[in-house]
């Protein structure tokens, strides 16, 4: 009887220790979601034939609303939405424009692109086993679609955006970040129609373009779990 008894108490405490231990995983384990969404602030610069050396001589603003799609702790697909202005001035250059002409043009851009991300860290907390790390330097580059206004005239253009960054986690789900683009656009009349090959250099389509960068600080919210009840080990 008192085997019994000895038996039904080991086996209650056998019960208690697991569902501590398996709560206490639980409590601490990374949680995986599959998107993160966010926005954020920041300036822009532009390099053409209104400004040939400075990227920062007429900064702009930037705003930037922006969807991930987070394949694991590296890697991520990130599309986003940026508006933002830009402008330059011929006469802040020391380049002398042909027939002593000077030009200027100001104008607000809109773009829309897809970019993939990959992380120098496995990105996240929790879960030491992973090593996970709640800071990470990250490289991008990706496809962008432009559409903006110079001199009444509806411009359409690609570009191809190059960048660093960094993230960092304030918890599970809510993240800080600061990234920097160069962003080559496959036109010469970013600047509008006058700033178009005004030395009538026949390069090619490629080389003929206009670069502007966006330098964002964002923070953004991640949701939807990967996994609800499934108990897998990666």
């Amino acid at each position: 009887m008192k085997l019994l008894r000895l038996r039904k108490h080991i086996i209650v405490l056998a019960a208690i220790v697991t569902l501590f231990f398996t709560g206490t995983r639980q409590m601490f384990a990374q949680e995986d979601y599959r998107f993160d969404i966010g926005g954020g602030i920041g300036m822009t610069g532009y390099l053409g034939d209104a400004n040939t050396a400075n990227l920062w001589r007429n900064p702009g603003f930037d705003g930037e609303l922006l969807l991930r799609y987070i394949f694991n702790p590296r890697w991520s697909l990130k599309t986003n939405f940026y508006a933002g202005t830009l402008s330059g001035n011929t006469e802040q250059m020391t380049n002398v424009m042909p027939n002593g002409e000077n030009f200027k043009f100001s104008t607000t851009f809109f773009e829309l692109g897809e970019m993939a991300e990959f992380n120098f860290f496995p990105y996240g907390i929790g879960e030491s086993y992973r090593k996970l790390k709640r800071f990470t330097p990250y490289i991008t580059a990706g496809l962008g679609f432009n559409f903006w206004m110079v001199e009444g005239k509806n411009h359409f253009a690609f570009n191809i955006p190059l960048g660093v960054g960094v993230k960092f986690k304030i918890n599970k789900r809510l993240n800080l970040g600061m990234e920097f683009l160069m962003k080559k656009v496959f036109t010469d009349k970013l600047d509008g129609d006058n700033l178009s090959d005004p030395y009538q250099i026949k390069s090619s389509f490629a080389k003929n373009t206009d670069w502007y960068s966006t330098l964002t600080f964002t923070i953004s919210y991640e949701f939807s779990k990967r996994c609800e009840t499934c108990h897998y080990v990666d």
